[in-house]
């Protein structure tokens, strides 16, 4: 069985913790991060609600994707990358000095921008990361249930041995969100998901974040306003390494409180 995140931490007595908000899944608070001398994010706090699709919007370079790389501690792989803040999970401080960076990324998984299957069968791609992270699970039933929860069960389930790179773009980006829900994440992140995939295929995505979010909490960065209208439930608009505004995404669309979201959910920058 996958381990919860509070039995990660059960014998550390010195962790951080903190009683969480009522349906919060992540707390950001007073995050910055620098590349080297550059300041990329600064002063960033934002509460996240479980079993909901947040999404980031805002203009190239703001700082979306790098806030999304935070929240799984997936800019750790970055030298010239320096953090100060908290980002709880469930109450507990990713970035205290006793957490394993690992274990956090089985918790909070991360779909990116282009799909990356690995070169071998459709099987296998989807029962690696159990595998390699010595999750003992039979096979058969953590492969159907990942590829039916990323509604691509149907569409392959005859030729499981195939290679998966001779998928089409869209069943191999839902095959990424497959394996990536093969060893049970509470959150699950996405890098613009959509972006390579032709119109078809990113309806098809974009209806199944909507069946995700009965599960799982989707935290979604996208270039394309129209899909974060669709999509999520709340939006998170940043400009320049600053969260400008956050709030439901109805109220973000149709009556922004800050001059800045407005012109550019107007399209009048950005």
């Amino acid at each position: 069985m996958i381990r919860k995140l509070k039995e990660l931490f059960k014998e550390e007595q010195s962790c951080q913790r903190i009683e969480m908000p009522i349906d919060k899944k992540m707390l950001v608070e007073d995050l910055d991060l620098w590349y080297g001398k550059t300041k990329a994010l600064k002063n960033i706090n934002i509460e996240l609600e479980e079993n909901k699709v947040t999404a980031i919007i805002g203009p190239s370079g703001c700082g979306k994707s790098t806030l999304l790389r935070c929240l799984n501690r997936m800019n750790d792989t970055i030298p010239s990358v320096r953090v100060e803040g908290k980002v709880w999970l469930d109450g507990y401080n990713i970035y205290d000095e006793v957490t394993d960076c690992v274990d956090i990324r089985r918790k909070v998984g991360m779909v990116f921008q282009k799909p990356n299957p690995f070169p071998f069968s459709i099987e296998n791609n989807i029962y690696y990361g159990c595998q390699v992270n010595g999750i003992d699970v039979d096979k058969g039933g953590v492969v159907e249930r990942s590829l039916k929860q990323a509604a691509l069960w149907d569409e392959v389930k005859d030729r499981l041995d195939e290679n998966a790179l001779s998928l089409s773009g869209g069943q191999q980006q839902r095959l990424c969100i497959a394996r990536a829900l093969a060893i049970e994440p509470d959150v699950i992140l996405m890098d613009e998901p959509c972006s390579a995939l032709d119109p078809i295929a990113t309806a098809k995505i974009e209806d199944l974040i909507d069946e995700l979010k009965e599960y799982y909490t989707v935290i979604i960065v996208t270039h394309n306003m129209q899909q974060a209208a669709r999509v999520s439930d709340y939006t998170a608009y940043m400009y320049l390494g600053e969260l400008i505004e956050f709030g439901e995404t109805t109220q973000i669309f149709e009556n922004p409180q800050e001059e800045n979201t407005e012109r550019y959910i107007t399209g009048r920058f950005g």
